[in-house]
């Protein structure tokens, strides 16, 4: 009897394990993709055109919303749609439709309709965006050769932005050494602090200062503060157009008593160009100071740099150029600086 009674609790055992199995696997979400792979795990969310998917067997998984051909999901989910739409519950594919079944009723629509989905409780990420938010950027290069030349150069850079839709404030500061056949061929810092305010989409207001020294250059202590305004010409997620304009204070402090010190109010112009290239990316940055006090004396700068992503997105391959043009350079020395270099970055928030 005994034996018995023990059969059955082993068998009824058995039954709840296989029910708390099913029962997991029924729960799971699942994304069907227009080739026919079927990924089953839990869906985290829909933002930027990706779907969001967590697995037990790949972790976290990010598919093209346009490649996607289905979705269901267990659980309720925050759901908006592209004309505004919003409503909570779970998701499912019926008749090629994906419904939403929500607690005052059921919407249908399709998946390119979906502007984004997030856990009920959450915020929108749209609103989300909206807050400010650092992001910081460190990046480090070492460069070197030996035989015939001995060379070793490094460079280190750090930058920190607060970035919302109505403003952006960043510092920045990098360091620059370069030691070839025993001799100094670089050495040169600069730190600085840049904050621009939108009054309209396209249009900013933007006050900045920067201040270093380049003493293979000459320059014992630089300072160029700046205010003025400025504008997008190109604004979209793919390409950011930005020139600006405005007036300037400049300082150049020069080692050698044979240069004159620069001490003079300035106008400021700039350009930049941020182009998003598939998963690469061109920077260009280019300045110009001239002084009012003599307008042929002027300083151009330009850095053009394209950007690679590795196989952990947070780290980036950098390679660029950047040029320095100084119309009355210190005595003995070029009016053209230029400098190649191939950096490692690594950014996150």
């Amino acid at each position: 009897m005994q034996t018995t009674q023990r059969l059955r609790i082993l068998c009824l055992s058995a039954s709840l394990v296989a029910a708390i199995i099913a029962s997991a696997r029924l729960s799971a979400d699942v994304v069907e993709t227009k080739n026919g792979t079927r990924i089953v795990g839990k869906v985290t969310k829909i933002d930027g055109g990706s779907v969001y998917i967590t697995t037990d067997f790949a972790g976290d998984l990010q598919i093209k919303q346009s490649e996607v051909s289905a979705i269901s999901t267990e659980g309720p989910l925050a759901v908006r749609l592209s004309d505004g739409t919003r409503i909570q519950g779970p998701i499912s594919m019926q008749n090629g439709a994906l419904q939403v079944v929500g607690a005052d009723g059921t919407i249908s629509t399709n998946i390119p309709k979906v502007a984004a989905v997030w856990p009920t409780g959450g915020m929108d990420p749209e609103i989300a965006t909206l807050q400010r938010h650092w992001t910081y950027e460190a990046s480090v290069d070492v460069e070197g050769t030996s035989g015939n030349k001995d060379q070793l150069g490094t460079a280190a850079g750090f930058r920190a932005k607060l970035i919302t839709p109505q403003d952006t404030l960043q510092y920045y500061a990098a360091y620059d050494r370069q030691v070839t056949s025993g001799d100094e061929s670089a050495d040169q810092f600069k730190a600085g602090v840049d904050y621009a305010a939108n009054f309209t989409p396209n249009n900013s207001w933007f006050v900045r200062d920067e201040a270093g020294f380049d003493r293979i250059m000459d320059i014992d202590f630089y300072e160029t503060a700046a205010a003025g305004i400025g504008h997008n010409f190109l604004n979209s997620k793919e390409d950011v157009l930005t020139g600006r304009v405005g007036l300037a204070y400049r300082y150049d402090g020069y080692i050698s008593p044979k240069t004159p010190t620069v001490n003079s109010a300035a106008a400021d112009f700039e350009v930049s160009n941020d182009l998003k290239l598939s998963e690469s990316e061109l920077i260009t940055n280019i300045t110009a100071l001239p002084a009012f006090s003599d307008f042929s004396n002027y300083i151009i700068t330009q850095d053009t740099s394209y950007q690679i992503p590795l196989a952990n997105p947070a780290w980036k391959l950098r390679m660029g150029v950047s040029n320095e043009y100084d119309s009355v350079p210190a005595a003995g020395f070029k009016r053209l600086d230029t400098t190649y270099y191939t950096r490692l970055i690594l950014d996150w928030q």
